[in-house]
């Protein structure tokens, strides 16, 4: 991954740029390429009637991107609070709706994270819970058009 680096006129900021390609298969059938090595093509598809369903549409891709981003933004963060996390499960909610044009949008996600964590530690994870949204840079991004809601619900575990 190549970083470059801008000069701004109070500060110098990070640019990390990344490659991805579609190539069209058949129908609505895409195959995507991550450009990462040793990480296989994805097949993403519409769903019917419009396609075949052989694999997620762009909105499926859209909320699995911010819930990922989610969840690892909270696990770095209880991480760093030397948080043991012993599995997270994570689910995630989209909507879709017609705009006043009467175009299909995705509307909501809502996601929910249920980090395993001693019992002990659920108070300690405050900080975090309070502070991780602002560090995903996927999430950042989509709220400026898409309502996203968040949950965190520790999942307590025993020793």
């Amino acid at each position: 991954m190549a970083v470059s680096t801008i000069l701004t006129s109070e500060k110098t900021a990070e640019e990390q740029h990344f490659d991805v390609s579609l190539k069209l298969d058949h129908g609505y059938e895409f195959r995507a390429d991550f450009g990462l090595p040793g990480v296989g093509q994805l097949t993403l598809d519409e769903p019917g009637p419009l396609g075949e369903g052989a694999g997620p549409n762009p909105a499926r891709l859209l909320a699995v991107a911010v819930a990922n981003c989610l969840a690892s933004s909270l696990l770095f963060c209880l991480r760093k609070a030397r948080i043991d996390v012993t599995g997270m499960a994570v689910s995630a909610t989209g909507t879709m709706a017609r705009n006043e044009k009467g175009r299909l949008r995705v509307t909501t996600i809502d996601v929910n994270l249920m980090p395993g964590v001693a019992e002990g530690d659920i108070a300690r994870m405050t900080r975090c819970v309070d502070i991780f949204e602002d560090f995903c840079p996927v999430t950042a991004a989509v709220r400026r058009g898409v309502d996203v809601r968040v949950t965190v619900e520790p999942q307590t575990i025993t020793a």
